[in-house]
């Protein structure tokens, strides 16, 4: 039988409390915020100056440096969002349910840019800015969906209640995931195929694609500071009439 260590057990309910949770990431910030700023700035800088130009596009293909880290990203954020959800709704942890809240404004932020992105890439390589295919309208299915999460929870007062409807409609979408992802491979679709992760090896040269991982990893650690940043927020609101808070902000109450 898997025992759980009792060391982990600790910290998860150490995390699930507010008043941890936000010393934590207090504390996190400027770490990540750090981490952010070398990731980004090594990859742009290998991206833009020291990776070749294209044999078949030129200088044009640079924009995958952002659209597809924000593509990958958009449906991370989203996997995320639904995986939060669900722990809140199993388990009643409220720092879950403002995680997955937290996430929603910064997912459909990373899926405006990569269709944004995607738009002006694929102008000059197909011939239009849009085409309704699998992968594109999949893509902006999802985007609707972000949208949706966020209306739906602005519109309910009680966000005990709008957490849970919140995280069903997050659940309910998460199959859109697996239809975006392997839309090319499902559907005849004008976006090219897989390019990093094929199984046998990545058809992109490595002067390309380290940059690209970089991007990926800083654009995780944005929305890392990002959503937390919206979580700490959030639990404020929440907790505005705990103790903690109280003694936070305006001293030893009295």
């Amino acid at each position: 039988m898997f025992l759980i260590p009792d060391s982990f057990v600790r910290f998860f309910h150490r995390m699930a409390s507010p008043p941890h949770f936000y010393a934590l990431t207090e504390r996190l910030m400027p770490w990540l915020t750090a981490l952010f700023v070398l990731l980004a700035a090594s990859g742009l800088y290998g991206g833009l100056y020291l990776a070749p130009p294209d044999y078949q596009q030129g200088d044009s293909y640079r924009i995958i440096y952002i659209h597809v880290p924000s593509a990958w990203m958009s449906l991370f954020i989203y996997t995320v969002m639904a995986a939060a959800g669900a722990i809140g709704l199993v388990w009643r942890i409220k720092l879950a349910e403002v995680v997955a809240i937290s996430s929603a404004p910064v997912g459909a932020g990373f899926t405006f840019i990569a269709l944004v992105t995607g738009s002006l890439w694929g102008k000059p390589m197909w011939g239009t800015w849009w085409v309704w295919d699998a992968r594109l309208t999949s893509e902006l299915i999802l985007l609707f969906l972000y949208l949706g999460v966020i209306g739906l929870y602005g519109a309910i007062d009680d966000k005990r209640v709008a957490s849970k409807a919140v995280a069903i409609l997050a659940l309910v979408g998460v199959v859109n995931i697996p239809i975006i992802h392997y839309s090319v491979e499902w559907w005849n679709t004008l976006h090219q195929g897989p390019t990093v992760t094929k199984l046998d090896k990545p058809s992109i040269h490595v002067s390309m694609l380290i940059p690209l991982l970089l991007m990926a990893l800083a654009f995780k650690a944005y929305y890392l500071i990002a959503m937390l940043q919206r979580a700490r927020v959030e639990v404020l609101q929440r907790e505005r009439s705990a103790q903690w808070v109280r003694n936070k902000f305006f001293g030893t109450a009295s």
